[in-house]
């Protein structure tokens, strides 16, 4: 048992633990239920689930989410064009998100999928300085992708 200002009070019976908390015009709070013998708080509880909801909503606001961020590219880009969308991809790493680069195959160019895996493994070697692979690269109907995540 533990009173209002954090004073042990010892083990009592619960008949005892609730006198005390109606005399102090407070609510009796088991804090920690599965503990022998249970330990039992005298609060306001109102105010409890008040600082506990605060609590909840500044540490929601420290979160950071990720956000996956997509970069398509076809089999015949060519090489400035890649540059530039490693470029974007690189800015979007560096902001902490993760980037699923795909290679749209269209029409007669799914006849050469796997001589074209070979633009994903550059786009990989280009940024394995700041990024590494978290999923490699995968054929999925016509697109082939991966995806790349921040270097920790």
């Amino acid at each position: 048992m533990v009173s209002e200002d954090g004073e042990q009070l010892g083990i009592m019976s619960s008949r005892e633990a609730l006198k005390k908390a109606m005399e102090a015009e407070l609510d009796l709070v088991k804090i920690a239920p599965m503990a022998k013998p249970p330990v039992c708080k005298i609060i306001d509880y109102g105010k409890y689930r008040y600082e506990q909801a605060r609590k909840e909503k500044e540490a929601k606001k420290k979160q950071k989410t990720v956000e996956l961020k997509e970069v398509r590219l076809s089999p015949n880009i060519d090489t400035n064009d890649l540059n530039t969308k490693v470029n974007n991809a690189k800015k979007f790493i560096m902001k902490g998100n993760k980037v699923k680069v795909t290679l749209r195959f269209r029409g007669r160019e799914m006849a050469h999928v796997y001589q074209s895996k070979h633009i994903l493994d550059d786009f990989a070697a280009q940024l394995e300085d700041i990024a590494s692979i978290e999923k490699p690269a995968k054929l999925e109907g016509r697109n082939m992708s991966m995806v790349l995540t921040e270097k920790r």
